[in-house]
């Protein structure tokens, strides 16, 4: 095979037809998605084959470095993407197995103090927010939105609550993996992009909460909760300014979620929110559950019954349901912090393996002739996420199987790890997602697609740090994935950035947190919130009662990452 060296015009030498023949790729997928509907790893797959033909015959790169470039793509999706994704619901699935999810619902009953509306920012925000954290994937919305219908809040409403409240913790999700994944796309330090992202995100944070609560119950409810909200908004934020800049970027989410339920228990302990029962009646809950009761029972429709007292927490439960999340925080923190005597984080380092990638490495060549860095293929089979997350699930495990609560809770060590094949099974479709868009990306940003309409975006000068986050929104709605927007266009924002001279950290960090608003309006994401609260069918409704708030909060995003760019905010850069 021969060398290949990108171009941005090689189609009749214009740099905006070959960026409009670029883009088809895109819009394949875009449309296959949203508009006839197919399977998202069949539009993915599919867009491949499109994006390989566009590489092949419009940009004149050799079949086999553009076969090449998708299959170092998958591989890197498998490793780690899709690595950290499984490791990441797996511990959740075995809090679920050994019964101590349920403990850990009535954590959040009891701090709630029987006020559903508070009781609502501490599940759908905070633990939410640590969902997203550790699994992401539209798990925390079909876990958070049946919580809330259990504590008898109307199905629609409390699907488009969760929806809301997924919104600020995305761009950190699953470990940080977008940040991650655009990180590893572009060349750019992860840790930095982190941190603008850090500078974003947190603007979300502090009114989802009072948006949530207006969804629930209007103005007179966020005039009955706005301090408790706030609080937890303002913790939530500090904590994800503070996690991401100073300690560690995939860390953020796990340590904003529990500061922000930590700041609203100290908050709680002094005040309590007003008009508890002229909201239980606008909201059509009809039995008041005490404060002193452990958790609502399940009882259908807006009825609510109170718990037996027999059932109620002990500390060890407590401990033991909130165990899970505080080790991770331990381990994440020894891997990216200790140098204590060893330094661990640079011996961590060390046994990451560099492959460049056969028959494509040195192909692969700039204009001056030299090959990519972006052909060698790391190996971090010991420092990354993924794996901490294995160590930190067996160490729970075997944790989980020494306390049973005098047999209340069985769980053995062979079944946590029996519960890895299960999400494997269960991840399946998602993972062939996530491996076809990112080797879409690769053929893509190899060929120069991706650089092609990134320079032609340009153009418009730096007025693009308005339009990035819109990119961003665009792709999460239509793939459900803040990962896979950053696999779509983190390259072509860096480009675009370099040619208008806007630095390209905030417009890689702004497609990231546009994605995050985009997640609100995914197709994806509607049918599992539907279908988590028994509303199938249901999702035009949904979509209807949550497109203004997405709207609305990208307005917001363009605007900040504009003032970003400029003098007027650029001081807020890290």
């Amino acid at each position: 095979m021969d060398h290949f060296t990108a171009s941005t015009d090689p189609v009749s030498g214009s740099v905006a037809a070959s960026a409009i023949v670029a883009l088809v790729p895109l819009l394949t997928f875009f449309i296959l998605l949203a508009f006839v509907k197919v399977k998202a790893h069949v539009a993915g797959a599919l867009s491949l084959v499109v994006a390989i033909a566009v590489a092949v015959f419009a940009f004149k790169m050799p079949a086999g470095l553009a076969l090449l470039s998708a299959s170092q793509g998958a591989v890197f999706g498998a490793f780690p993407v899709v690595w950290i994704v499984i490791m990441a619901i797996w511990l959740y699935q075995i809090t679920v197995v050994s019964g101590r999810f349920e403990d850990l619902r009535r954590v959040f009953d009891v701090i709630g103090g029987g006020d559903v509306r508070i009781q609502a920012i501490l599940v759908a925000f905070c633990f939410g927010g640590l969902l997203e954290a550790l699994a992401g994937f539209g798990a925390p919305v079909a876990i958070t939105a049946t919580m809330l219908v259990a504590l008898g809040l109307k199905p629609m409403k409390a699907a488009a609550a969760v929806l809301v409240a997924n919104t600020a913790p995305v761009a950190f999700g699953a470990m940080a993996i977008p940040i991650t994944t655009a990180a590893n796309l572009t060349g750019l330090d992860a840790d930095h992009i982190g941190a603008v992202v850090g500078r974003q995100a947190p603007v979300l944070a502090i009114i989802v909460p009072l948006i949530l609560v207006f969804i629930l119950d209007g103005f007179r409810g966020v005039k009955d909760t706005w301090p408790a909200a706030l609080v937890t908004g303002a913790a939530f934020s500090i904590a994800q300014v503070l996690c991401s800049t100073f300690f560690s970027y995939e860390l953020t989410d796990i340590v904003a979620a529990l500061a922000g339920l930590g700041a609203a228990v100290v908050f709680l302990r002094f005040w309590q929110p007003r008009g508890l029962d002229a909201a239980r009646e606008r909201m059509g809950l009809t039995a008041l559950v005490s404060a002193g009761a452990d958790r609502p029972g399940t009882g259908s429709g807006s009825t609510v019954t109170a718990v037996r007292d027999e059932d109620s927490l002990t500390p060890s439960r407590t401990w033991l349901a909130l165990f899970p999340y505080f080790l991770v925080i331990v381990i994440f923190g020894i891997a990216k912090l200790w140098k204590l005597g060893v330094d661990i984080p640079a011996f961590l380092a060390s046994t990451d393996v560099k492959i460049p990638w056969p028959l494509l490495h040195e192909r692969l060549v700039d204009e001056a002739g030299n090959p990519v860095s972006s052909t060698i293929y790391t190996f971090n089979w010991l420092s990354t996420p993924g794996t901490l997350l294995l160590i930190t699930g067996l160490i729970v495990s075997f944790v989980y199987s020494r306390y049973d609560d005098g047999g209340r809770y069985r769980m053995s060590v062979g079944n946590g790890v029996a519960e890895i094949g299960r999400t494997v099974w269960n991840m399946r479709w998602a993972a062939l997602t996530i491996l076809s868009v990112l080797s879409l990306a690769y053929v893509m940003n190899f060929s120069g697609q991706t650089v092609s309409i990134g320079t032609w975006l340009a153009g418009t000068g730096g007025f693009f740090a308005f339009l990035s986050p819109v990119l961003g929104w665009i792709g999460t709605a239509v793939t459900g994935s803040d990962t896979s927007a950053n696999a779509l266009f983190a390259r072509l924002q860096q480009t675009a950035g370099l040619e208008a001279g806007i630095d390209p950290n905030l417009l890689v960090a702004a497609n990231t947190t546009g994605g995050v608003v985009g997640k609100l309006i995914s197709p994806q994401n509607l049918a599992i919130a539907v279908t988590a609260v028994k509303l199938d069918g249901q999702e035009s409704v949904l979509l209807r009662k949550v497109v203004g708030w997405s709207a609305g909060l990208l307005l917001l995003l363009c605007t900040l990452v504009y003032l970003q760019s400029t003098p007027i905010l650029g001081w807020m850069l890290p």
